[in-house]
């Protein structure tokens, strides 16, 4: 998750940036934050991911991407008739156990 998010990748520079604004934070919720941040880096689109990342805190967001990542791997391994874990795995690329 911390490699996800721009303000952990931030964090771990020796000479981190400020936090931008949040001014952006009014009528946005975490779930819009983190479907519109998860669906930016599937695209690669920087400027959304930033965009995201201001209208709500960083623990947040990470709150809403773990729970959009739950949500999705409990739907895809109910559409695949498999564990939770074995999609997980699969998406990840890591072997089963």
């Amino acid at each position: 998750m911390r490699k996800l998010l721009p303000s952990a990748r931030r964090a771990s520079g020796s000479e981190a940036a400020p936090p931008p604004a949040r001014s952006g934070r009014q009528g946005r919720n975490l779930f819009e934050a983190a479907a519109v941040y998860v669906a930016a880096c599937a695209e690669n689109d920087q400027d959304r991911m930033d965009e995201a990342v201001t209208w709500v805190d960083p623990g947040q967001l990470t709150f809403g991407v773990n729970e959009l990542a739950c949500r999705a791997v409990l739907t895809l391994a109910r559409e695949r008739n498999q564990t939770p874990e074995t999609v997980a795995r699969s998406l990840l690329g890591v072997k089963e156990r």
